[in-house]
């Protein structure tokens, strides 16, 4: 199944990040899992009753991210995912496991009944804030194959946020896409410089322009500038949905209910 049998539509699909809560064992853990659990199925009763088209359940209060995850974080997104699910039995739910836990991420979604991930390190090599983060793709999609996880499709990050490109600056963002593109990658992901940084609305245009393959958002946008990235096939929108903007803060129902209506609008 692509992007069109998974969502219905090929423009401004809005898919909305449950950060879950510090799991055990990271450095913020201060919760137990029934609660990290409630939370997030919390914030997907929210997101699911505001109409949203599909989430992410994703480890960001797991800071400082590493590249070595442990057993801990897979059973315990495993149990949230699972639980997410059980709340929204038939909207498109994606996970990603930070940082650059990809293969894991198949994993827990293949376990949780889920239907995509969000990879980072896709193709080309660069020195993201956890450190140098090489090219996953050939490894990873063999993974997929070897777990018979062929229907959990991969959306990939291309010039990722929090990250030096020094490595790549001869290599354009157009190039990063055809690259991953060419990977048979099955969706690129175009993001600011940092989490709740507003994307170019210029570069959405030229990769656009540049592959066949679906186009997400990945950071920025927002009620007020929603109109630049209408021809993108996907809006992943986190920071926005949550109290004051932050995406630490619990989401704020109404500015979910307010940008759902707002993007209904601009479809018409």
């Amino acid at each position: 199944m692509k992007f069109s049998g998974l969502f219905g539509r090929l423009k401004s699909v809005v898919i909305g990040m449950i950060h879950v809560k510090a799991l055990p064992g990271t450095p913020l853990g201060c919760l137990k899992m029934s609660q990290i659990i409630e939370e997030a199925c919390k914030e997907a009763s929210t997101y699911c009753d505001a109409g949203i088209d599909g989430l992410i359940i994703e480890n960001m209060h797991d800071i400082p991210y590493s590249f070595s995850v442990g057993p801990e974080v897979c059973a315990c997104m495993t149990a949230v995912c699972t639980a997410v699910r059980r709340v929204c039995p038939v909207l498109p739910l994606g996970v990603q496991i930070l940082s650059s836990a990809n293969q894991q991420a198949l994993a827990v979604a293949l376990a949780s009944g889920l239907d995509f991930i969000r990879a980072e390190g896709f193709v080309f090599s660069h020195v993201a804030d956890e450190g140098l983060l090489n090219a996953c793709a050939g490894d990873l999609l063999r993974y997929r194959k070897q777990i018979g996880a062929e229907h959990v499709q991969i959306f990939t990050d291309i010039k990722k946020k929090h990250s030096s490109h020094a490595l790549t600056s001869d290599v354009s963002v157009e190039d990063t896409a055809r690259a991953a593109e060419f990977f048979l990658s099955d969706g690129v992901i175009l993001t600011g410089t940092s989490t709740g940084v507003q994307a170019d609305p210029q570069q959405l245009r030229e990769v656009s322009q540049s592959v066949k393959i679906p186009v997400l958002v990945g950071s920025g946008v927002t009620y007020d500038n929603v109109e630049g990235y209408l021809d993108a096939n996907g809006l992943i929108i986190g920071s926005y949905f949550k109290k004051g903007g932050h995406w630490a803060n619990a989401v704020e129902p109404e500015q979910v209910k307010r940008f759902i209506g707002k993007i209904h609008e601009l479809r018409k």
